[in-house]
């Protein structure tokens, strides 16, 4: 049997079809739970207990421990965990991509999934076409499921039978006979495999086959099962990439987890692979290392049974097919046995040197110093997106320090106001218009990184959220305009030796002081968008309409004031100038309050 070109492409597709299907059945769950995937994940860390177990959840659901630790990348970039706290999930996240193996295993070979896959699809693509989007989202849930048993099957039927190519099997026994050093050589090819398909499960998928198959040997896959824990940190360690320090300690802690893990099993890696041959005989799935034996005899002694088995000729009653089916069976039990196993040994060393492994963590990933972060964005990153409903939460972290950097702002533009040396006013001026170039280009990156969420499989609700918070992003941007306008009108007022006297300077720090209050209520709402206060609201439409109030007493009284004397007409406008300029800022500031308020009536399907 020769394996051809279009026989490797047809397992190429096969594993793209595998992968594609956890894609969308990953995105399908998200869409239908993601907010409350990010309201349990920014609750979920208060011990190293329930840590774990989370991680072990959110892993078991969406069938992808790189997603789920990309995940919590994510929210320790946002601030949303510390880094003792993501340990735990990560802790967690091992233990349950070990669900994706179970279900690979238990339904994989013991059901004929191909007589599921069509009727689940029948059942489903219905359910695309509903207008509900939860219904939708359930829809793409079990199309992801049945595209994910689809590819399982085709990569059974394209994987090159190596038996019946002499010359790639001799290439394979060569190192497959070199005892420990062939455990160390087939781990790396598990690392690479997952490293380039970014999948452990797929990798498992594939190794399975070949395991049940008789290609290779029980510890040999084992190997491989072990290489690719390692494989699977490679997608965290990209996300972190441009994240903040914390990301990338997070990414790093999940990387020498897995390196702790697989130096111990190593060391013990013989007796560790026999311990879990003898629990799956005691759990009375037969001896998973007898398939090997048992297919090499069957080629020697019976070669055209053997070719008839491999080639699906038999017939169903055939004793060798119930045979081989219950070995295939004791394989993928006993390779689901030691990945579970082994992350649960892992889980139960480490869950416990939480503490010291955060030290090592950060000795390793050393804090930068504070002007490296100058000109950074706090929270949200270019690097890998990894669920877009749960990037929004990192977009709200960083709209608050954004708004907070340009409340900043309105005080300098208050102090600039008050200058009366020209080489302080020069100085100053500088730094409020440096200011306003960064929140510029602020604006534009949160933008940015919200149009990239907002590609991504969103529910409405995150089309709404994504919509609302480029809407407010924008106001703030305004309200940085605004200020930076402030300075603009007090460079024309010294250029025409303008003067103010002490009641436009009180006046126009009255205003000031209303406006700083408007912005640290605003400030207040954005802190926590997930439960948005009523009586907050009601404080920010009183803040505006006191702004309001005092705009209107002040233009009235300044023409007063100017036909009385009190102060030069020219110094009268550039007076106005600012207190419309601030009033402006009142306004930006409810139009954000607003964004916020629709928030409250988010649709809900």
């Amino acid at each position: 049997m020769s394996y051809s070109l279009l026989d490797f492409l047809c397992l190429l597709g096969s594993v793209a079809l595998f992968l594609y299907g956890m894609k969308v059945m990953s995105e399908g769950l998200q869409k239908a739970a993601g907010d409350r995937l990010r309201s349990i994940l920014s609750v979920m860390t208060r011990n190293r207990l329930t840590g774990m177990l989370t991680g072990i959840l959110i892993t078991a659901l969406i069938q992808s421990s790189s997603a789920s630790t990309v995940m919590v990348v994510s929210f320790v970039n946002a601030g949303l965990m510390t880094l003792g706290q993501s340990m735990a999930v990560i802790f967690g996240a091992n233990v349950g991509t070990t669900f994706t193996a179970w279900i690979i295993a238990l339904f994989g070979f013991k059901v004929d999934t191909s007589l599921m896959i069509l009727p689940i699809i029948a059942c489903s693509v219905p359910l695309l076409f509903s207008s509900s989007s939860k219904k939708k989202s359930i829809g793409e849930f079990l199309v992801g499921f049945a595209f994910m048993f689809m590819g399982l099957g085709m990569i059974s039927t394209y994987v090159p039978d190596l038996q019946s190519n002499p010359e790639m099997f001799a290439f394979l026994e060569k190192y497959a006979s070199m005892g420990f050093l062939s455990v160390l050589i087939f781990l790396f090819v598990g690392m690479i495999l997952t490293a380039i398909i970014q999948s452990s499960a797929a990798t498992f998928a594939i190794v399975l086959i070949m395991c049940t198959k008789g290609w290779i040997t029980f510890d040999i896959a084992c190997a491989v099962v072990l290489g690719s824990n390692i494989g699977t940190t490679v997608t965290p360690l990209l996300a972190s990439m441009s994240g903040n320090v914390a990301a990338k300690r997070t990414a790093m802690g999940h990387l020498l987890f897995n390196t702790f893990g697989l130096v111990w099993t190593l060391v013990v890696f013989y007796p560790f692979c026999d311990l879990n041959v003898w629990i799956t005989e005691r759990l009375g799935q037969g001896n998973p290392t007898e398939i090997f034996t048992f297919v090499n005899a069957l080629e020697a002694s019976d070669p055209d049974t053997y070719n008839a088995l491999f080639a699906n000729t038999l017939p169903s009653g055939h004793p060798v097919l119930a045979q081989v089916a219950q070995m295939q069976f004791s394989v993928s039990f006993g390779l689901s046995m030691f990945h579970t196993v082994f992350n649960l040994v892992n889980v139960a060393i480490m869950i416990w040197l939480t503490g010291l492994y955060v030290k090592i963590v950060e000795a390793l990933v050393p804090k930068r110093h504070k002007e490296d972060d100058e000109f950074q964005l706090k929270f949200i990153s270019g690097g890998l997106m990894s669920a877009s409903e749960l990037n929004i939460a990192q977009a709200e972290k960083e709209i608050l320090v954004y708004s907070q950097r340009v409340q900043r702002m309105v005080g300098m533009a208050q102090a600039i106001v008050k200058v009366k040396d020209q080489e302080e006013f020069t100085r100053q001026f500088s730094r409020l218009e440096k200011y306003e170039e960064i929140s510029d280009r602020m604006e534009i990156e949160i933008a940015h990184y919200l149009n990239r969420c907002a590609e991504g499989r969103l529910s409405n609700e995150g089309k709404h959220r994504i919509s609302a918070l480029i809407r407010i992003t924008s106001e703030i941007e305004s309200v940085a305009d605004c200020c930076y306008g402030i300075g603009k009108i007090m460079v024309r007022k010294n250029e025409s030796h303008a003067d103010f006297n002490e009641e436009i300077h009180h006046n126009i720090d009255s205003m000031f002081i209303a406006v700083e209050a408007a912005i640290t209520n605003e400030n207040l709402l954005l802190r926590d968008l997930e439960n948005i206060s009523e009586a907050d609201i009601i404080t920010s439409y009183n803040r505006e309409r006191e702004i309001n109030n005092m705009r209107n007493q002040l233009r009235s009284a300044n023409v007063e004031n100017i036909n009385e004397h009190h102060y030069e007409y020219q110094a009268g406008i550039y007076y106005m100038d600012i207190i419309g300029s601030l009033e402006k800022v009142g306004d930006y500031v409810i139009n954000v309050v607003d964004e916020i308020k629709t928030l409250l009536r988010t649709p809900r399907e």
